[in-house]
């Protein structure tokens, strides 16, 4: 699997496996676990969950998945913006760590931001990180300015990642963030790199020159807009798939490798932003 190098040197994957919606329905739970084992075995060791998921449950799930393979996995959750301060979030790791019966998370983020300011949550990291609860945070749902601003904090030279909604038919990150993250070896994490919705991820995977192209390389919609976010420095996939099938196909969009026609004809098909804009979010 290919990896890239958070800013402290930790390696992660470049496509890993979210799980927003598991954990929901106790009839699926074997169904998730075995899909998220799939994906491990298949080199996707990267499990995105938080603690929002399912209250909890997605981290449940993803804990009897990894169970007997923590050492295989880079594990990342995320805490709730009005469980970051010290006290809060302490509380709020533990809460998951038990979840996913670990003792440590590879990378722990800020799910979005709220009300407490920045430099407690970045304190309450600071503390986390020096007592080997998580080995790097970040944060998720950050513009530039949010950036520019958490930079500037004490700690804020050791946000690890931003998670941030981004796709073929989402690409305003492109203007000023991915930019400025690059600039500053932060890797993107993409989540819903598919759409989240089931209209949005029709909308997208049924466009005529998405599919043109897939044919062409005898692939999926699905493979193609994953192998474009894929095919960029410093930006890491999460789709979530239950389905033994398409956990498989999102595997092998890896190893596709898209040409020069293919990204202008999926510019000409999904504009590149031409100002900046609000971030989406899920």
């Amino acid at each position: 699997m290919k990896t890239l190098l958070l800013p402290s040197g930790s390696a992660i994957p470049v496509l890993g496996q979210g799980t927003w919606y598991m954990g929901e329905d106790p009839a699926q739970k074997k169904r998730e676990i075995d899909a998220l084992r799939l994906g491990m075995d298949l080199g996707m060791s990267l499990i995105d969950t938080a603690e929002m998921y399912a209250d909890g449950g997605a981290e449940e799930i993803v804990g009897k998945a990894i169970q007997g393979r923590r050492a295989d996995v880079f594990l990342v959750s995320k805490v709730y913006p009005h469980n970051a301060d010290r006290r809060g979030m302490q509380a709020a790791c533990e809460r998951s760590l038990r979840r996913l019966g670990t003792d440590y998370l590879d990378l722990y983020l800020l799910h979005w931001r709220g009300s407490l300011p920045l430099a407690a949550t970045l304190e309450a990291f600071e503390s986390l990180k020096n007592a080997g609860k998580i080995r790097d945070f970040g944060v998720s749902n950050f513009d530039r300015n949010d950036m520019l601003e958490a930079s500037a904090l004490p700690g804020g030279d050791q946000i690890a990642a931003n998670q941030v909604l981004y796709n073929l038919m989402r690409r305003g990150p492109e203007w000023d963030l991915l930019p400025w993250c690059r600039k500053h070896a932060v890797p993107v994490m993409a989540y819903s790199p598919l759409e989240s919705s089931a209209a949005g991820q029709r909308r997208l995977l049924s466009n005529p020159h998405l599919k043109v192209i897939a044919r062409r390389h005898d692939a999926s919609p699905a493979q193609i807009a994953l192998a474009w976010l894929l095919r960029q420095e410093h930006v890491v996939a999460i789709p979530k798939a239950v389905d033994p099938a398409h956990v498989r196909e999102n595997r092998a969009s890896l190893d596709i490798v898209l040409t020069a026609e293919d990204l202008v004809e999926l510019d000409q098909a999904f504009a590149p932003p031409l100002r900046s804009t609000p971030l989406d979010m899920r």
